[in-house]
């Protein structure tokens, strides 16, 4: 089946930050394979897979925290002529791990501006630049939503802060269909930087451990891709502005269910006081 969005007459052009993240990648690899175009950044060494599957001009390798990636990645989407259909970002980084008052304050600082400022600011740029009619824009969420995620507050505040933008976002730009993704625990190399951490990262080191040494995959790399095909399937109306679980959600099967509760209630899975 061919990947198409509510709008798009001809294959959809996803754009993707961080290429080089686990999921960035397996996400390209994805929607290729559906037939869309995915264009993407960059920042690290990129796989041979995905480096194979997208155009050499599709690809831009991009600092995120450099001060001219606004500009940079306007130029980039101009010059290319891109026009996309689906914003998916993939950026994400643990570190500094370890007690707020024990960690180095730039490091805390650089941390919000990856997880969270830099992120937006590349959707700022490249809004000009969506299809007519109604886009897509896709985040993903993080530990610390239902409670503290000790020893990661850098991450933990960007992540509810990209939670709330994306309700802002839906509210103000009735041209986007905005929502964030609650993946679980993937098998990705971005638990790398926790059991580099040590005991730095608490509790949370042991919990790694014991997952990574399992070998469970966790989450799967088709049920993220599915959740956002599901997003998108059904709309700003019922997803717009909302925090998804790929894992505490009934949206398999087609979801008729959670789509209903969801139409039903515009305060649902949004940070909300009760």
């Amino acid at each position: 089946m061919t990947f198409k969005t509510a709008t798009a007459t001809t294959s959809p052009t996803v754009v993707i930050l961080s290429l080089s993240s686990d999921i960035g990648g397996e996400l390209a690899l994805r929607f290729k394979r559906e037939g869309a175009r995915v264009v993407g950044t960059y920042r690290s060494d990129l796989r041979q897979e995905v480096r194979d599957c997208i155009h050499s001009s599709d690809l831009l390798k991009l600092d995120l925290a450099h001060p001219s990636a606004y500009s940079d990645f306007k130029h980039f989407l101009n010059m290319n002529g891109i026009r996309w259909d689906v914003f998916i970002s993939s950026v994400g980084s643990l570190d500094p791990v370890g007690p707020f008052f024990g960690i180095d304050i730039s490091s805390w600082e650089e941390s919000i501006n990856i997880n969270f400022l830099a992120q937006l600011k590349m959707l700022h740029a490249s809004y000009s630049y969506k299809t007519q009619g109604l886009a897509n824009v896709v985040f993903f969420a993080g530990g610390g939503t239902n409670g503290t995620f000790e020893n990661y507050s850098a991450y933990c505040v960007s992540k509810i802060a990209l939670i709330k933008m994306c309700e802002l976002i839906d509210d103000e730009a009735k041209d986007l269909n905005t929502f964030i993704i609650g993946t679980g625990w993937v098998n990705t190399k971005i638990h790398r930087q926790t059991i580099k951490a040590g005991l730095a990262a608490g509790a949370n080191l042991e919990k790694t451990d014991s997952f990574l040494k399992s070998g469970k995959v966790g989450t799967s790399y088709d049920e993220i891709f599915e959740i956002i095909r599901w997003g998108i399937k059904h709309g700003r109306k019922t997803v717009g502005g909302r925090n998804l679980s790929i894992v505490g959600d009934s949206w398999r099967q087609g979801g008729e269910a959670l789509v209903q509760d969801l139409q039903s209630d515009p305060d649902k899975f949004k940070l909300r006081r009760r």
